[in-house]
C-alpha cells in the first residue's frame, strides 16, 4: 500500500511543472513565455513572419521559391520530433489513469465528439456549396476513363495495428504509433507500482523531447516567413481569381465552423469560449504557416496545458488522438468540393448520394489524417462513390496549397476544442488558469 501511494504522489508532478522549474533556473526559456525585451509573444512573431512573407512573395515573385528550403528544414525538424513526442507523451499522460474505466470513458467521449464534428463539418461544406454555387460556370471535361478508388473501412482498421512499430515510427504512421503508445500505457497502468521506475524514465524522456521542441519552435517566425513568401510568390493571384467562388465558399464554411466550436465549448463545456479563442492564436499561426497538423501539435499541446489549464492526461492523450482521426477542415473541403463538382457536371444529387458523400468523406477525412495534400488524395474516393468525374480534382490543384492552410488551422482548433470540452466534463480542467489573462 505504501509503495502504491508513493507511486501516485510521484506521478502528480506534471511535465508542465517540470518545464516551469527548468525555466525558473534559466536552463531553458519556454516558447510560450513573453519575450523579455519588447514584450512580444511568440505568436506575434509568427504573425509578423506571415505578413512579411506575404509581402515578400509579391515582391520576389517566382524567386521566392529559393526561400522554401529554409521552411522545409523547419518542418523536417518538427516531424523528426513528433513521433517521440506522441509516444512518450501518451504514455506519460496515461500514468495518471487511476483505473481502466476512466480511460474508456475519456476515450469514448473524445472519439464520439470527433466523429460528430467531422459529420457536421461535411454537412457544413455542402451547405456552403449550395449557398455560393461555386460549380456554376465551371466545366468538367472527362478526358479519360474513370478510375474509382475503393475505400475499404475494414482494411483501414486493420492498418491501425502495426506489424512493425519501428517501421511505423520511421514512416510517420501516426495512427499506428498512437495505438502502440496507448497499448503500452495501459499495460504499464495494469502493472501497478512495479511500473513506477518506467513511468519516471518516460517522464524524463518526455521532458527531453519538450525541451527540443522549445528550441525548434524558436525558429517558427523565420519558417513562417519563408513558407508564405514561397506560397504567394509561386501561386500568385491568377489561379485564385479563377476559383474565387470556391475559395469564398470554403472560407465561409471555415469561419462558421469556428462559431460551432465556440457553441460546443459554451454548451457542453459550460465555459466562455472567449479565452479559448484568445489563447489559440499561437498554434493557429503555426498551423496556418506550415499546413501541417504534425508541426502544430507540439505547440497545441503546450498551449492547452500551460495556458488553458487542460490536464496533462487530456493534452497528452486526446490531442494526439485528434491529430489521428479528426480533420474537420478536410471534412469541410471534401463536402464542399463534392457538391461543387456535382454542380459543374450538372449532376443533381439524390438523398442517398448525399448520405454516401457524408459517409465516404467521414472515412476519407479520418484516413487522410497526416497525409500531405490529403484533399487531392481522398477527394477521388468521395467523387467516385457517387460517380462524379474525377477530373474535378485537377481544378483544385492550383489552390490546394492555399486552402490547406485554412483546413489545417480549422482541424487543429477542433482538436483543441474537443480536448477542452472533454477535460472540463471530467472535472480535470483548471478553470482559474483557463480564465487567467
Amino acid at each position: 500500500m505504501t509503495s502504491h501511494k508513493e507511486f501516485e504522489i510521484n506521478n502528480d508532478t506534471s511535465v508542465e511543472a517540470s518545464c516551469a522549474r527548468a525555466s525558473a533556473t534559466g536552463s531553458t526559456s519556454s516558447s510560450l513565455s513573453v519575450a523579455s525585451a519588447a514584450g512580444i509573444q511568440p505568436w506575434h512573431k509568427v504573425l509578423i513572419g506571415l505578413i512579411s512573407g506575404i509581402a515578400c512573395g509579391f515582391i520576389l515573385g517566382e524567386h521566392a521559391a529559393y526561400l522554401k528550403p529554409i521552411g522545409d528544414i523547419f518542418i523536417r525538424l518538427i516531424k523528426m520530433i513528433v513521433m517521440p513526442l506522441i509516444f512518450f507523451s501518451i504514455i506519460n499522460g496515461l500514468s495518471n489513469i487511476k483505473d481502466a474505466n476512466q480511460l474508456g470513458r475519456i476515450g469514448v467521449k473524445a472519439a464520439s465528439a470527433y466523429v460528430l464534428c467531422t459529420c457536421f463539418a461535411i454537412f457544413l461544406g455542402m451547405f456552403s456549396a449550395w449557398l455560393f454555387e461555386p460549380g456554376a460556370g465551371l466545366v468538367l471535361k472527362t478526358t479519360s476513363a474513370q478510375t474509382v478508388q475503393v475505400f475499404k473501412p475494414l482494411e483501414m482498421l486493420m492498418n491501425i495495428i502495426p506489424d512493425n512499430i519501428v517501421g511505423a515510427m520511421a514512416q510517420g504512421t501516426i495512427m499506428q504509433v498512437v495505438f502502440f503508445s496507448i497499448f503500452c500505457g495501459i499495460t504499464l497502468v495494469l502493472m501497478g507500482p512495479s511500473a513506477k521506475r518506467i513511468f519516471v524514465t518516460v517522464k524524463d524522456l518526455t521532458e527531453v523531447v519538450l525541451t527540443m521542441i522549445r528550441i525548434i519552435v524558436k525558429f517558427a517566425p523565420i519558417a513562417a516567413f519563408c513558407l508564405m513568401a514561397w506560397c504567394v510568390g509561386t501561386q500568385g493571384t491568377a489561379v485564385l481569381m479563377s476559383l474565387s467562388k470556391l475559395i469564398m465558399a470554403g472560407v465561409f464554411a471555415f469561419v462558421i465552423q469556428y462559431f460551432v466550436f465556440g457553441g460546443m465549448i459554451a454548451t457542453f463545456g459550460r465555459l466562455s469560449p472567449l479565452p479559448f479563442f484568445k489563447k489559440s492564436f499561437e498554434y493557429q499561426a503555426m498551423a496556418f504557416s506550415t499546413s501541417s497538423t504534425k508541426a502544430a501539435l507540439p505547440v497545441t499541446m503546450s498551449v492547452c496545458s500551460e495556458k488553458m489549464g487542460v490536464s496533462k492526461l487530456s493534452s497528452s492523450f486526446i490531442l494526439p488522438l485528434g491529430a489521428t482521426i479528426n480533420m474537420d477542415g478536410l471534412a469541410i473541403y471534401l463536402g464542399l468540393c463534392a457538391l461543387c463538382f456535382a454542380q459543374a457536371a450538372g449532376h443533381v444529387l439524390t438523398y442517398s448520394e448525399y448520405a454516401t458523400i457524408i459517409f465516404t468523406a467521414t472515412l476519407g477525412s479520418i484516413g487522410g489524417a497526416g497525409i500531405p495534400s490529403a484533399a487531392i488524395v481522398m477527394l477521388p474516393v468521395v467523387l467516385g462513390s457517387v460517380n462524379l468525374p474525377l477530373e474535378g480534382v485537377l481544378l483544385i490543384t492550383g489552390i490546394d496549397r492555399l486552402m490547406d492552410t485554412f483546413r489545417t488551422t480549422v482541424s487543429i482548433t477542433g482538436d483543441a476544442a474537443v480536448t477542452l470540452i472533454v477535460d472540463s466534463s471530467e472535472g480535470m480542467l483548471d478553470k482559474e488558469q483557463y480564465y487567467k489573462n
